[in-house]
C-alpha cells in the first residue's frame, strides 16, 4: 500500500524542471534529493572518484537556483532542504523518500532505464510519478511490477514551477485512486497547485489545446495581414490572455521548446483532424536553426536593444529586426470591462480586421477544444482550469463561449463551415444556455455526456468575497465606496478594500475604523483583512497625496496620515484578534495595514515593501514603527541593547526600497515576524486567516503591550548621515535622497533622544508624521510623485 504521508521527496534528473520541482517542494518546507546522473565526459584535471564531479551535474543546477530570474525559491535558506546525488551512488536515497517524481528527457528508453532503478531501490510505499509532458504510461511502465504500476502517476508540473498554478494529474490503468488522492491533497494543501485530471493523451489538456490556439494564429496571421506587434496587441488582454499574448510568451517559454511540443503533436497525433496546425511554420524553424530561441539567448520574436524593443518584420518575409510599433484597432480599443465583455466587443461587437483574424481563431479553437472533450478530459472543467491555470488565460474555453453565447457560437461555426461533435447541436436544441450556472455560493458545470448540471467540487478551504455576495442571505455587514465589512462566519468579520489596486484612501481609512468599532462592540471572535484581488494593497492613494499637496491642502493631508496610523494602531491594539491575509502586491501603506494586524497569514507570493521613497516620502502610516517594532522584538527598551546596527539594517530596507520578493523574503526583512504563517495556495488564505482568528479568540487573546524604544537620538542620526555624505560625493544619491534619508533617519533614531530615555510607540508616529508632511511640501517630493503617476516607474532628481 502506497503511503498517505508526504514528508520527504526525490527528484530523479536536475534540468529545469527537475530543480524546479525540487526548489518548489523546499519552499513547502519538504527535504528533497536531486539526482542526476555522473559527467559522461570527464575533462582534463577531473578526479572521476571525487563526489564533487560526480555530484556536478545536480550540484551546479541547485546552485543556479540561487541566480535564477525570477527566482524558483522563497529564500536562499530553502537550498538548504535540497540535497545533491547522482544515479550512480545514491540511489540507496531513494529508499527514505516517500514520494519519487521523474523529470529526465523525454525518452521512452531513458524513463524504462531510469524506472527499473527506481522500483528496484524505492521502498514498497513510495509513490512514483513522471514530469512527463504525454509520453505514453504503458510505455514508459515496461517490465514494472504490478505494485510500482498501482504507485505511478504523471504529475506534469508547467514552468516556472513555482509561478505556475497548474498540476496536470494522469492516472494509468493501474493507478490506486488512493494515490492519487494524496498526490492531489498534497499539490493543493502544500505546493499549492490547482489539480486537473487529464488523460493518457499527447501533450496532455493544457499544452495540446494552448499551442493549438498559439499554432492556428501563426498560420492565419498572413491571411489577415497581421504583424507579430498586432498579434499581441489583440490576443493579449483585450482577449482575456496574459500581457505577454502569443509571441513574447513563445520568447518566454523558449522557441527550442515551443517547437519541441508542436512537433510532438505533430509526429504523434496521426489521427488529428488538424494535425497540420501542429506543423512549425518555416519561419520559426529558421529562428531556432539561428539560434533566435527567445528571451534565453537576447532575441526570438522581440528583441530588447538600447534603442527599444526590437521586432521581428515578418510581414517583410524577413528575420530582421525593425522597431516595434503597435497597431490601433478600433475594435481593440473598445474592449473595456470584465474579461467576458471584452471578449465579446472584440468578437461580437467589432467590424475590422482585428476583429475578423479575432473571430476565426476562436471559433476554429473553441470547435477543437469541444472536438477533444472525451479525449484529453472528461469534462469542460479541468479543460478551461487547464487553460486558466496553465496558460494564465483570464476564462477557459468553453468560459469563452458562454462569454459570446453557446447558440450564437454554434451558429457561427456552422456559417463558417467549422465542424462542432454532435453533443453542440444536442445542447443547443434542449436549450441550455450556458456551460456553467451558479445557484446561490454553487456553481455548477454542464455534463454534455451525461445532458445535466453537475456541481463544482469545491474544498471546505476555498473561502471568497465572491462566495460571501452569492451565498443565501445578506453577508455584508456594511461597507462604503472603498471598503466592505462581511460576516464570514464563526463570528469572523472581513475587511474587504475594493478601491482599484486596493489603494489607501480616506473612505477606506474610514472603514477600518468603522470596522474594529463594529468588531470590538459587538457578538464578533475577531476580524480578518484581506480580499479576492490577486494584490492585497499597491499602497496609499498617490494622486489625492500630490493634488492635495500641489492646492497646500495641509490639513488634509496631515489628518489623512494621523488618521491613518490611528487605524492601524487601533487594529494592533484592539480587544480582539485582528489578523491580515496579504498576497501578491503589499506595498507602502498596504504593507503598513498588514504590519498593524496582531499576526499575519501571508500567501507564498507576496511581494511586500516599505518603497515610500521612491516617489519621495517616507512611511506615513506607522511603517517605520512597525518594523522597529519587528526588528527589536523584546529588546526594544532593553537600556543594553544596542540599537544602531539594527536601525542601519532597517534604514536601508526602508530608505533603499526593498522589496520581498516572497513570503520568506519579506520575513527575512523584518516585515514578517516569526511568529507570522504562510498559506501557499492563495485560494485558501481567506480560511487560513479565518482559523487564525478563531484559535487566537479561543486561547485567550489578549492584546500585546506598547513597545517603548531605547533609540541613539542625534548620534545615530550623524553616523547615518556620515554614510549617505559619501554616497553622494560618490555620485550614488543626489541630495534630494540625502535630505529623504535623513528625515528617515531622524524618525529611526528618535528625534532629539538618547539611550538613556525610553520613547513610546505614539512619539515615533508623531515624528513620522511630521517627517513625512515636510516631505509632501518639497518640490523635488511632488515631482517624483507626479512622475510615478504618469510613468510608473521612480524618478531621481
Amino acid at each position: 500500500m502506497a503511503t498517505s504521508s508526504i514528508r520527504k521527496a526525490a527528484v530523479i534528473g536536475s534540468g529545469v524542471m527537475g530543480s524546479g520541482i525540487a526548489a518548489h517542494l523546499a519552499n513547502a518546507g519538504i527535504e528533497v534529493y536531486l539526482l542526476d546522473i555522473v559527467p559522461p565526459n570527464p575533462g582534463e584535471g577531473d578526479d572521476v572518484n571525487d563526489p564533487a564531479f560526480r555530484n556536478r551535474f545536480a550540484a551546479s543546477n541547485k546552485k543556479k537556483l540561487a541566480k535564477t530570474k525570477p527566482s524558483p525559491i522563497y529564500s536562499k535558506r530553502d537550498l538548504d532542504l535540497i540535497k545533491p546525488g547522482n544515479t550512480t551512488d545514491h540511489l540507496e536515497w531513494l529508499a527514505d523518500a516517500d514520494w519519487i517524481i521523474e523529470a529526465v528527457p523525454e525518452s521512452v528508453k531513458i524513463k524504462q532505464d531510469t524506472f527499473s532503478k527506481v522500483e528496484e531501490h524505492a521502498s514498497d510505499e513510495a509513490i512514483i510519478s513522471s514530469n512527463t509532458s504525454g509520453l505514453s504510461i504503458d510505455a514508459m511502465l515496461e517490465g514494472r511490477s504490478d505494485s510500482f504500476k498501482s504507485r505511478f502517476l504523471v504529475t506534469h508540473f508547467f514552468n516556472p514551477v513555482r509561478y505556475m498554478k497548474l498540476l496536470e494529474l494522469v492516472e494509468g490503468p493501474d493507478t490506486d485512486p488512493a494515490v492519487t488522492e494524496t498526490i492531489e491533497r498534497f499539490g493543493e494543501d502544500v505546493l499549492g497547485k490547482g489539480i486537473v485530471y487529464g488523460k493518457d493523451t499527447t501533450n496532455f489538456i493544457a499544452n495540446r489545446i494552448g499551442v493549438h490556439g498559439m499554432m492556428t494564429i501563426m498560420h492565419l496571421m498572413d491571411d489577415y495581414d497581421m504583424t507579430v506587434e498586432g498579434v499581441d496587441v489583440i490576443f493579449g488582454k483585450p482577449m482575456g490572455r496574459p500581457r505577454s499574448a502569443v509571441f513574447r510568451t513563445a520568447d518566454m517559454v523558449g522557441l527550442d521548446t515551443f517547437m519541441h511540443v508542436a512537433k510532438n503533436c505533430y509526429d504523434t497525433l496521426t489521427e488529428d483532424e488538424e494535425r497540420d496546425i501542429f506543423q512549425v511554420p518555416g519561419f520559426m524553424g529558421d529562428l531556432v536553426e539561428q539560434g533566435m530561441t527567445g528571451q534565453k539567448a537576447g532575441g526570438g520574436f522581440y528583441k530588447k536593444t538600447k534603442e527599444g524593443i526590437q521586432t521581428l518584420a515578418l510581414e517583410e518575409g524577413s528575420l530582421d529586426y525593425r522597431p516595434r510599433n503597435k497597431p490601433k484597432f478600433d475594435s481593440i480599443k473598445g474592449a473595456k470591462g470584465s474579461p467576458a465583455d471584452r471578449i465579446k466587443k472584440v468578437i461580437v461587437d467589432g467590424d475590422d480586421k482585428a476583429a475578423e483574424f479575432a473571430k476565426e481563431v476562436t471559433l476554429r479553437s473553441l470547435a477543437y477544444t469541444a472536438r477533444r472533450l472525451g479525449e484529453i478530459a472528461d469534462d469542460v472543467l479541468n479543460i478551461d482550469r487547464g487553460m486558466r491555470w496553465g496558460f494564465n488565460w483570464d476564462l477557459g474555453p468553453f468560459q469563452v463561449w458562454d462569454a459570446l453565447g453557446v447558440e450564437w457560437t454554434a451558429q457561427q461555426m456552422k456559417e463558417a463551415d467549422i465542424d462542432t461533435p454532435g453533443w453542440v447541436d444536442e445542447m443547443v436544441a434542449a436549450g441550455v444556455e450556458s456551460f456553467y450556472k451558479w445557484e446561490n455560493d454553487q456553481e455548477f458545470y454542464y455534463d454534455v455526456f451525461k445532458g445535466e448540471y453537475v456541481p463544482v467540487k469545491r474544498s471546505e478551504r476555498e473561502v471568497s468575497v465572491d462566495l460571501l455576495k452569492r451565498a443565501e442571505g445578506d453577508h455584508k455587514v456594511f461597507g462604503n465606496s472603498s471598503a466592505s465589512l462581511w460576516d464570514m462566519g464563526d463570528g469572523v468579520a472581513l475587511l474587504e478594500f475594493h478601491t482599484k489596486m486596493n489603494a489607501v484612501d480616506p473612505d477606506l481609512i474610514d472603514m477600518m475604523h468603522k470596522s474594529i468599532d463594529e468588531v470590538e462592540s459587538g457578538d464578533w471572535e475577531g476580524l480578518v483583512i484581506g480580499n479576492d484581488s490577486t494584490n492585497f494593497s499597491a499602497g496609499a492613494n498617490l494622486m489625492l497625496v500630490v493634488m492635495n499637496a500641489k492646492a497646500g491642502n495641509w490639513d488634509d493631508i496631515e489628518s489623512m496620515v494621523r488618521n491613518f496610523q490611528d487605524a492601524n494602531q487601533r487594529m494592533r491594539y484592539s480587544s480582539k484578534p485582528v489578523v491580515a491575509a496579504p498576497k501578491g502586491l503589499t506595498l507602502g501603506g498596504g504593507a503598513e495595514v498588514a504590519m498593524g494586524a496582531n499576526a499575519i497569514q501571508a500567501a507564498g507570493e507576496l511581494y511586500m515593501g516599505l518603497v515610500e521613497v521612491g516617489v519621495g516620502l517616507i512611511p506615513g502610516g506607522g511603517g517605520n514603527l512597525q518594523l522597529m517594532r519587528n526588528v527589536f522584538g523584546m529588546h526594544a527598551g532593553d537600556k543594553d541593547f544596542d540599537a544602531l546596527p539594527f536601525l542601519q539594517k532597517i534604514f536601508m530596507a526602508i530608505g533603499m526600497g526593498e522589496v520581498g520578493k516572497s513570503c520568506e523574503e519579506s520575513r527575512e526583512l523584518g516585515l514578517l515576524t516569526q511568529n507570522d504563517r504562510v498559506t501557499i495556495n492563495a485560494d485558501f488564505l481567506l480560511h487560513d486567516a479565518k482559523q487564525r482568528v478563531l484559535g487566537m479568540a479561543n486561547s485567550s487573546f489578549k492584546a500585546p503591550r506598547p513597545a517603548k524604544f531605547r533609540l541613539p537620538g542625534p548620534d545615530g542620526v550623524a553616523t547615518i548621515d556620515m554614510l549617505l555624505y559619501s554616497m553622494e560625493q560618490n555620485g550614488q544619491i543626489s541630495a534630494h535622497d540625502r535630505l529623504i534619508g535623513t528625515k528617515l533617519a531622524t524618525v529611526l533614531c528618535g528625534g532629539q533622544t538618547s539611550q538613556s530615555v525610553q520613547i513610546t510607540e505614539q512619539q515615533l508616529l508623531d515624528l513620522e508624521r511630521e517627517a513625512f508632511m515636510s516631505l509632501c511640501g518639497e518640490e523635488k517630493s511632488q515631482e517624483r510623485m507626479q512622475y510615478m503617476l504618469m510613468n510608473n516607474k521612480p524618478l531621481r532628481n
